[in-house]
């Protein structure tokens, strides 16, 4: 029984979903999203009101897997087309800088050359200042792998705790050596 995949998913107002066999579409204000649907899973719009309904064909294992997926994937579209998603990364270090130009990422974070790191079609990335990235996109997944992508170009060290890490991140501090008496 899965409780997340018996929940209905309410549409906003402004949010068309297009329900083939094998596909759903949902378009809103912000864009247009995909999702391939397994053919053991059954989706189903009820227009009066205003919900997308998940169910499943049996309760083999791959059936209960994909139950709860199917439905966080196409919450997750619905939420995209409507307010969008952010990740915001920030820069900790003597002379990092982050620039946006021509579709790339430049990152200076202490390394012999400049990390250049192009983004993908559907992303926006602008950096309000130099040591923060803002990453924007309709598509969750899209979003935060690239910002994953970012920091691991110079994850956060734990003894000085420079590095790209997420906003509000903690991290984990060492003390380093400590003199002997």
């Amino acid at each position: 029984m899965s409780r997340i995949g018996n929940k209905p998913i309410t549409l906003p107002q402004g949010v068309k979903t297009t329900i083939t066999e094998d596909l759903i579409v949902v378009e809103g204000p912000k864009g247009k999203l995909e999702f391939p649907i397994a053919a053991w899973i059954k989706v189903s719009l009820d227009e009066e009101k205003n919900v997308v309904n998940i169910t499943r064909a049996n309760d083999e294992r791959k059936s209960r897997a994909f139950h709860g997926l199917t439905r966080a994937m196409i919450n997750n579209m619905v939420i995209g087309v409507t307010s969008g998603y952010e990740k915001r990364l920030e820069l900790v270090g003597v002379g990092y800088v982050a620039a946006v130009q021509n579709q790339v990422l430049q990152l200076r974070v202490g390394m012999a050359t400049e990390v250049q790191v192009p983004i993908p079609a559907g992303l926006t990335v602008t950096c309000p200042d130099q040591t923060h990235v803002l990453i924007q996109g309709i598509d969750k997944q899209q979003v935060t792998h690239f910002a994953a992508a970012v920091r691991a170009k110079r994850p956060p060290e734990p003894y000085k705790g420079k590095g790209i890490r997420y906003q509000g991140e903690n991290v984990r501090r060492k003390q380093g050596k400590v003199m002997a008496k």
